[in-house]
């Protein structure tokens, strides 16, 4: 299926990740045109390539969709892919819809592991009622099984096979 990378992110440090009682970093959230993924480890340059074996987060993906109905139903206009802390923003396909399957997006492959569940800091970066609104839609976390190029852009998003689906 055809489908557009709209956006790929990546940062160097946890914002919000692992910070309960802390309260929020600062952390620069770079847009790039292309990334390199490896295979088990993750996107060079990110926060969490290498994290820790198997890693279920290798990346992730987010819906363009969500961001806009954020805008709508919300009423957030200032909501932008970066505040959603996710790596790639897809059009033409519910990035939901990957979880349990393997898939292929040009040379790279995945496979979906689970929803990269919204956490309660959503309230602080885009607004109130954030963090409820994006329960079941909060994007995609996967393993990435084959590594090479991820650019923006047009692709072809092509399913695999089904594989189990993990707890979040």
């Amino acid at each position: 299926m055809k489908a557009e990378i709209k956006t790929i992110l990546i940062s160097e440090g946890h914002n919000f990740y692992g910070r309960y009682d802390l309260g929020a970093e600062d952390y620069e959230i770079v847009e790039k045109q292309s990334v390199s993924l490896v295979a088990g480890k993750g996107i060079e340059g990110d926060r969490f390539f290498d994290y820790k074996p198997d890693y279920k987060g290798q990346i992730t993906f987010f819906s363009e969709s969500t961001i806009d109905a954020v805008k709508e139903e919300l009423g957030y206009q200032h909501a932008k892919a970066q505040l959603f802390r996710r790596n790639v923003v897809l059009a033409g396909i519910d990035a939901e819809s990957l979880i349990g399957k393997k898939f292929s997006i040009g040379e790279t492959e995945f496979t979906g592991s689970c929803e990269a569940a919204p956490c309660f800091w959503m309230d602080q970066a885009v607004g109130e009622g954030t963090h409820e609104f994006l329960k079941g839609k909060g994007g995609l976390r996967a393993r990435i099984t084959k590594g090479g190029t991820l650019p923006t852009g047009v692709c072809e998003v092509k399913i695999i096979e089904d594989h189990p689906v993990e707890e979040s």
